[in-house]
């Protein structure tokens, strides 16, 4: 029976065609969905991976990038004024002088897990550091006496004293969720080493409130950050934008060098690169029509300082001489090759609320000759001698040689310590010039590059140095480190007064200006603070890095410009593919 149904064969035809339409329709959606996402997926560049997502642990900056975006604060700062606005916060926190009190409404909110962020998660965050001695969050909540809160939405804080850094640094404190926290915390005070054990705890998928939240981590290879749809900010106006993220996550990728992250930039295979570009890179890039560079200012300071406890640093006159010498606008244009600023206070200038534009500029726009003819008057009146004097009788520059202290002795050598080359070219030649400058005085000089880590412990640890060059990449906008740098009582076994340096005056203006609640009158206070330093001079600022930073064009648009670049919150929250 071979009979054909020619109905039911074009039936079946029908069907198949209907079938293969249907999965080509669907594999049609499937392929545009997917290249949509990739779309809209940020690509960005980091050197290094992060250390840890334990927020209580991270310190290296990378770590710190990628939980800037998970955990957020009450207040954070306006891009265009820096001044604190309302992030977690619904308004400015209200002052009652009586109980020396603040109290701040909180704006309805969510973790990324779904529940409910309240005044209760904000108190814990402050009792937890408070209870546990987190290092890195201490000196900014160990003056609050007592933490209230009325309502879910209300939280007050009390003071033991006025301290000017509770608006600027304890309310800028990432606020963490009490839910996630307490279980690890029950753990961590029945152990031998209550903080160790608590900043050893791994965090693999932490509960935040901010744009973003953890999806994946292939350790040495990504990140993952998904949009938090439970943001907060999201269709936002503040600082009078209309808050994202526009985007649908960021991809962190690992490169572990310059070289291969400049790479994978100009392919295309990133959208940005998280890091300040090098000089030696800026020219090739510059020529690529797919690349657009943005120069910002940073909040940062690279500096020589002293060891004022011992001799020959001892002396107000060599310092003030050195700093003479020191040509910092060579530095800066043939060392930098143009990519810095000088700096001629403590505060960089980008700051410009709290920096003091009259403090002492040694030798400003003298040249070479006009250096050490100053140099030499100063130490000269100061009591200093030479075998041959660097300046003869006749007025004419000479190399000095055998130069001898007032009491008559031999200056010995000293070394200025500085990072090697491999981690920071740039400090390490300078520290070169320094030498060869200070030796056209006669003054004994050597540079010596030491590996970092021996660098810290041998000026911060031992005190057992004479003079060193560092940096500071990333100061806070809050001065209060001018107090920490330099105020007698840090002048210890790992304290920020590193140089030694002791003035009562200055201690005195330096814990009033820790008190003054008045930002005009703080202000007063921390200018008269920067003139002290740079009169006896501990530190000589040298220069402030410009901040380069390198993204790819015709993908995404609305990075945000700000003292210390375009990686910021407001970027990512900006940022609309195009």
């Amino acid at each position: 029976m071979n009979s054909r149904n020619p109905t039911r064969k074009t039936g079946w035809s029908c069907k198949a065609f209907l079938l293969v339409t249907a999965m080509m329709l669907l594999l049609t959606i499937h392929v545009s969905s997917t290249n949509t996402l990739a779309a809209n997926m940020l690509k960005v560049g980091l050197l290094l991976e992060p250390k840890t997502l334990n927020i209580w642990r991270a310190g290296d900056r990378w770590s710190l990038k990628v939980l800037g975006l998970i955990y957020q604060p009450l207040y954070i700062r306006s891009p265009d004024t820096l001044k604190l606005i309302p992030w977690l916060a619904a308004d400015k926190p209200v002052f009652d002088a009586e109980s020396l009190s603040y109290t701040v409404k909180i704006r309805p909110a969510k973790w990324s897990d779904g529940t409910e962020l309240t005044s209760a998660d904000v108190a814990f965050t402050g009792l937890f550091i408070k209870e546990f001695r987190v290092p890195r969050y201490l000196s900014k909540w160990k003056f609050i006496k007592k933490i209230e809160t009325p309502d879910k939405h209300t939280v007050k804080f009390y003071l033991e004293k006025p301290k000017a850094i509770f608006l600027t640094r304890t309310l800028t404190t990432p606020i963490v969720q009490e839910k996630e926290w307490t279980k690890i915390i029950e753990v961590a005070r029945k152990a031998k080493k209550p903080l160790v054990t608590l900043l050893n705890h791994k965090i693999e998928n932490p509960v935040g409130s901010g744009p973003f939240v953890l999806k994946d981590w292939r350790q040495g290879a990504y990140l993952f950050l998904q949009k938090n749809k439970l943001f907060f900010g999201k269709g936002q106006k503040i600082s009078d934008r209309l808050l994202g993220p526009y985007i649908d996550g960021i991809i962190f990728k690992i490169y572990g060098t310059s070289d291969a992250a400049i790479l994978a930039l100009k392919k295309g295979s990133m959208d940005m690169f998280y890091w300040g570009i090098q000089p030696g890179y800026i020219e090739d890039l510059k020529a690529s029509p797919d690349i657009q560079l943005f120069n910002n200012e940073r909040s940062a300071l690279y500096y020589m300082g002293f060891n004022v406890r011992k001799s020959p640093f001892k002396d107000v006159n060599l310092r003030r001489a050195v700093a003479t010498l020191i040509d910092e606008e060579f530095i800066i244009s043939r060392i930098l090759q143009g990519y810095g600023l000088r700096m001629y206070s403590i505060v960089p200038p980008g700051n410009k609320f709290w920096y003091c534009p009259d403090v002492p500029r040694y030798c400003q726009g003298c040249n070479r000759e006009q250096r050490i003819k100053k140099a030499y008057e100063i130490l000269e009146g100061g009591g200093y001698t030479w075998e041959v004097p660097p300046v003869d009788t006749s007025g004419k520059v000479v190399r000095g040689e055998g130069i001898r202290m007032p009491d008559g002795r031999p200056m010995e050598k000293f070394t200025i310590l500085t990072p090697p080359a491999d981690y920071d070219p740039h400090r390490a030649m300078s520290g070169m010039m320094m030498q060869e400058w200070l030796r056209e005085l006669g003054i004994p000089a050597y540079s010596r590059p030491m590996a970092f880590g021996a660098l810290i412990q041998q000026v911060k640890v031992r005190h057992d140095f004479d003079a060193f060059i560092l940096g500071y990449g990333r100061l806070s906008l809050d001065p209060d480190y001018l107090r920490n740098f330099f105020i007698t009582k840090n002048d210890k076994r790992r304290g920020w007064n590193m140089s030694g340096y002791s003035n009562p005056n200055y201690d005195r203006i330096a814990d009033e200006s820790a008190s003054a609640m008045n930002r005009e009158k703080r202000r007063k206070l921390i200018w008269e603070m920067q003139k002290i330093i740079l009169r006896d001079v501990p530190y000589i600022p040298l220069y402030n890095p410009k901040l380069v930073e390198a993204v790819r064009t015709g993908r995404f648009s609305g990075w945000v410009q700000m003292l210390g670049g375009v990686g910021n919150m407001w970027s990512f929250l900006q940022l609309k593919p195009i």
